[in-house]
């Protein structure tokens, strides 16, 4: 591990269909705290075969030290560590040969953070970007001008109002900034029910990964 790429050198791990095999692929970025294998047993929810998983770890379970609402600066080097594993994740999953648009984005808490910047920063036409409570990384007040087309993408973000990690107005502008890029926008917000992955979601994902999956 390097202090200027804590990230570097983590493992990606993975399920489902062989590289080659493959009809699709999901990356699974995890929350703060927790564990890659952890998002592979969460796959079992909504996968389907023909899927194949690759879920990068962060180091020592945390992909960056402060809130995704601090000061950008205050979370460096990891975030930017974080971003580049997350990229050698798509990488990993796009090595068999599969488009961008047969890759599958899905991150939960600071997991799903990291996936918004992610894309945003780099903006492509994925299977789809589905954000489990989170949302775009910066203080209040960023101005979140990212430029570029992701062509129809699907992009889902849900929250609770009530989730003590992730406001309500952070996710507003998340799902105003993939607007702008041009994705296909669906925003769920769920009423009372704290921080979590909820049943509508994994519907949602049941049925994304079936018209991913053909």
């Amino acid at each position: 591990m390097s202090t200027a790429d804590p990230h570097d050198g983590q493992p990606i791990r993975t399920a489902g269909a062989a590289l080659d095999e493959a009809n699709a692929a999901v990356v699974l970025v995890h929350g703060r705290g927790a564990r890659a294998d952890g998002m592979l047993r969460f796959a079992r929810e909504f996968g389907r075969e023909g899927l194949h998983y690759a879920a990068p770890q962060a180091q020592r379970g945390t992909w960056y030290p402060n809130s995704f609402l601090a000061p950008v600066g205050r979370n460096q080097p990891h975030l930017d560590s974080a971003l580049a594993h997350v990229g050698r994740a798509v990488e990993h999953a796009r090595s068999g040969g599969l488009p961008p648009e047969k890759v599958l984005l899905v991150g939960f808490s600071q997991g799903a953070c990291l996936v918004s910047e992610f894309v945003a920063r780099d903006p492509q036409r994925y299977a789809g970007l589905v954000l489990l409570s989170g949302g775009l990384i910066g203080a209040e007040g960023t101005d979140f001008d990212y430029d570029g087309d992701v062509s129809g993408m699907p992009f889902f973000l849900g929250v609770s109002d009530d989730d003590p990690h992730i406001p309500v107005s952070r996710a507003e502008e998340t799902v105003e900034v993939f607007e702008r890029l041009g994705a296909d926008v669906r925003f769920d917000e769920y009423h009372g029910r704290g921080h979590g992955i909820f049943e509508e979601e994994i519907d949602y994902l049941r049925e994304l990964v079936g018209s991913i999956v053909g």
